[in-house]
């Protein structure tokens, strides 16, 4: 007896294989290349953290001192975030993207000059403005390239580059600070300064040649190809609701919802990447290069953590609970880690801690992206992550502070834990039908 197998019509399936090479060119143009753009940017955000061993104690910096310098970068970023945005939204990824790289490039070098907490708090509030535009940017530009039903996974890869630049960062930093302290009489904070700036310069310029605006300007990929692409981005635009403007996004209420729940998740995770070289040194480790290579570990978990919640949140196209458990986890890792007298116990549970900070930060995009779109898309992006990250400010001051107050981490620690609790809270008061696309 013939058994016969049922097929898919011949164009049907040229339409699925067209699809499926569309997508694979458009991971492997752009998405390792934003990342190793991210892990430049967030290296020069964060290296202060690793700065901040030798340097505080050099320029005579309290943990208050360098705890409000760590966080007013993030003043700078909140007032010209959502300008920037709609900038790129207009003139294209490509030219702002150079230039946002280009210049805090220049002003991160900069840092190797410091030599009072005035200076210091300037120069991080300049970092600030420069960098304003770059990750929201990057958000908004991936919603160009791909529908929300395959953003979750997509983010959460790009995302990987935050624990990849402390995995890489934080031995490359602590190894140039031991081994270049004294050349040219400078101390081995300058020239980490120097050096690690010096990426972001020459990958600004590289962006300006190899990135795309969009799909219609991608010449390396076939008519057809460009074709699949823009019909599954307008198809998902005719399903949402009508466009928002501007004005429109700030007096959506779900948009300041989203502001909240993001405010939440930085603030774990800021509290963690700028004192994680603090945190492994109060363990008992020693030496600059020690403290990076320990302090690896916590973000190698959450690179894992962080890609395996993004596959599994696209593949049951569920939001909500993939950003709740993550976000508890983190919870009980800070609060664990706080508590325990054990080394070893104290950092399995950082890298819990950050495992689930570190992984609430891409799931967390997939639920304004389902309902944002047009010009507003833009504006809402950069106002949810301007505002969320005003926690990168006062996370870092709050973990000084109560370091200065207490002489412990502990207490910082469990502030950190409860504001990831209240994310978690947050996110469930979100209706899933509105975000699980």
């Amino acid at each position: 007896m013939t058994v016969l197998t049922p097929t898919l019509p011949a164009e049907t399936m040229a339409g699925i294989e067209t699809r499926r090479i569309a997508y694979s060119k458009v991971f492997w143009r752009i998405v390792p290349f934003l990342m190793l753009c991210y892990v430049v940017a967030y290296l020069d955000r964060v290296n202060v953290g690793f700065a901040k061993l030798d340097m505080s104690a050099e320029l005579g910096f309290s943990e208050t001192v360098y705890g409000l310098g760590a966080g007013i970068f993030f003043i700078g970023y909140f007032l010209f975030e959502v300008p920037s945005n709609v900038i790129l939204h207009k003139v294209g990824a490509r030219m702002w993207i150079a230039r946002i790289m280009i210049t805090w490039g220049l002003i991160s070098a900069g840092f190797m000059f410091v030599e009072s907490a005035p200076m210091f708090y300037l120069l991080r509030f300049l970092l600030g403005v420069a960098e304003a535009g770059f990750y929201p940017g990057i958000i908004l530009f991936l919603t160009y390239w791909y529908p929300s039903h395959r953003r979750a996974k997509i983010i959460a890869v790009f995302m990987s580059a935050i624990p990849i630049s402390g995995i890489f960062g934080n031995p490359l930093s602590g190894w140039i600070m031991d081994s270049f302290h004294g050349d040219s009489g400078l101390a081995g904070w300058q020239w980490m300064f120097l050096i690690e700036a010096v990426p972001a310069i020459l990958l600004g310029i590289a962006v300006f040649f190899f990135l795309d605006n969009g799909i219609r300007d991608a010449r390396w990929l076939s008519e057809a190809e460009k074709r699949v692409l823009e019909e599954e981005i307008e198809r998902e635009e005719r399903h949402k609701e009508k466009a928002h403007s501007v004005a429109g996004v700030f007096r959506d209420g779900r948009v300041w919802l989203m502001c909240v729940i993001y405010f939440c998740f930085v603030m774990g995770q800021y509290g963690l990447t700028f004192w994680m070289p603090t945190l492994v040194k109060a363990t008992g480790v020693t030496g600059n290069l020690n403290i990076g290579l320990i302090s690896a570990i916590p973000f190698l978990c959450a690179v894992v953590a962080m890609n395996l919640f993004g596959r599994s949140a696209d593949w049951h196209r569920e939001r909500r609970w993939h950003l709740v458990v993550p976000a508890l986890l983190g919870a009980v890792g800070f609060i664990v880690a706080a508590t325990s007298s054990d080394p070893t116990i104290a950092i399995a549970f950082l890298s819990l801690a950050a495992a689930g900070a570190i992984t609430c930060a891409p799931l967390f995009w997939s639920l304004p992206t389902a309902f944002l779109t047009g010009t507003g898309a833009a504006a809402g992006i950069a106002l949810i992550n301007s505002v969320g990250n005003l926690a990168g400010f006062v996370s870092p001051y709050l973990v000084g502070y109560l370091k200065d107050l207490t002489g412990t981490t502990h207490v910082a620690m469990y502030a950190l834990a409860a504001m990831l609790v209240a994310g978690a809270i947050l996110v469930l008061t979100t209706p899933s039908k509105l975000v699980n696309k």
